[in-house]
């Protein structure tokens, strides 16, 4: 299936690098006027040339999403540029592997900060700004909502923190006519999180072993599924936690870290 987005505005937050990035450009390739936004100012240059490259209509701007005044700023420019928001992906996140006993409570705090804060900020600035009826808004979130993986306890209560932003949304904005649902990214090929959760050919061999389909993933598998629930196409579908990952997450062998942090630990000790 083909989707056509010409003359839609889609608003991509952490949309300048990985899965996110690849998902702004999906929504490029399919016609829409595509705005992202990250912390870092380079980035988003680069994301935008990149975006236009496809000859799509593309702008952004710099913006952390725990601050809300700046993710407000960002949204105003966005509808100055391209006019209400048709779609909205919010995909800001941190992440890295470490023990509950290792993770200082700054290291918690930001990742939670990051996703659950940075969630909330993206989805109540952007209220005013969106197409009320007919908005589609997806979170980009995480396997460790649906699966306990060693080394990333705060991962996991980050993530199913934004699943449940998702769920009440759908519940609160469905009177709105704005439909609210999360993407799970299996394992992603070429991202910066797999690159820290595998960071060896043989931890990415398992990996691979891992999912029941065979492979991993590649940000074209997230963007299509994003497109599809942009769409009309799933104009019934609302609050919907959605796993696109190979059946990776019915894979428990597949959520242990451990020989990651083994080898993390062996390095510092060699420090």
């Amino acid at each position: 299936m083909s989707f056509d987005f010409s003359g839609k505005t889609v608003f991509v937050a952490g949309g300048t690098s990985g899965i996110n990035l690849g998902v702004a450009l999906g929504f490029a390739r399919a016609g829409a006027a595509v705005f992202v936004i990250s912390r870092n100012p380079d980035k988003v240059v680069s994301a935008v040339e990149q975006l236009q490259s496809t000859g799509a209509r593309a702008a952004g701007a710099s913006a952390d999403v725990r601050d809300m005044e700046a993710v407000k700023a960002a949204f105003a420019a966005c509808v100055a540029e391209f006019g209400e928001i048709d779609v909205l992906v919010s995909g800001a996140a941190g992440n890295f592997p470490a023990r509950a006993l290792d993770i200082s409570s700054n290291g918690f705090r930001a990742v939670m900060e990051i996703d659950v804060l940075g969630t909330h900020h993206v989805m109540t600035a952007a209220y005013p700004c969106l197409k009320k009826p007919g908005a589609s808004i997806i979170n980009i979130s995480a396997p460790q909502t649906l699966v306990a993986m060693t080394g990333q306890v705060h991962v996991c209560a980050a993530k199913a923190g934004v699943d449940m932003i998702t769920r009440t949304l759908a519940l609160e904005w469905g009177r709105d006519g704005i439909r609210v649902n999360s993407v799970i990214p299996g394992p992603i090929a070429g991202t910066e999180g797999m690159a820290r959760l595998a960071p060896t050919p043989e931890a990415m061999a398992r990996v691979e072993k891992s999912v029941p389909l065979g492979r991993v993933g590649t940000p074209d598998d997230i963007a299509n599924a994003c497109l599809f629930l942009g769409s009309d196409a799933a104009g019934y579908v609302s609050g919907a936690v959605i796993p696109v990952d190979g059946a990776w997450h019915l894979n428990l062998s597949g959520t242990r870290l451990d020989p990651v942090l083994d080898a993390m630990g062996k390095a510092k000790l060699g420090a």
